[in-house]
């Protein structure tokens, strides 16, 4: 049986783990479906989501994100995050990955 918790861990492909708030989380529809307690992924028994596309310095930017939307999602004119240059490729594909 799925246990629901108000937080889960994203675990990057090279082994670091980022505690996070569901409800930030599930702006990923892909994060979303993984923890659906209705479905048939592990994840949503162990309230863990390993993304074995993304590294530990990208997954530490998707979470600033999710938190950053979170805090946002009713505001306007919200001033935009700051991204480390060499990091763009690298967000762009794990945003695509994730539909965030």
């Amino acid at each position: 049986m799925a246990s629901s918790s108000d937080y889960v861990t994203l675990v990057s492909n090279d082994g670091f783990s980022f505690v996070v708030q569901r409800s930030a989380a599930c702006i990923s529809p892909v994060i979303k479906r993984m923890l659906d307690p209705k479905g048939a992924f592990m994840e949503a028994r162990d309230n863990t989501c390993t993304l074995q596309n993304i590294n530990g310095m990208v997954l530490e930017k998707v979470c600033e994100y999710v938190y950053y939307h979170e805090k946002h999602k009713d505001a306007r004119d919200v001033p935009d995050m700051d991204f480390p240059t060499e990091l763009c490729l690298e967000l762009l594909m794990a945003s695509d990955y994730l539909n965030i």
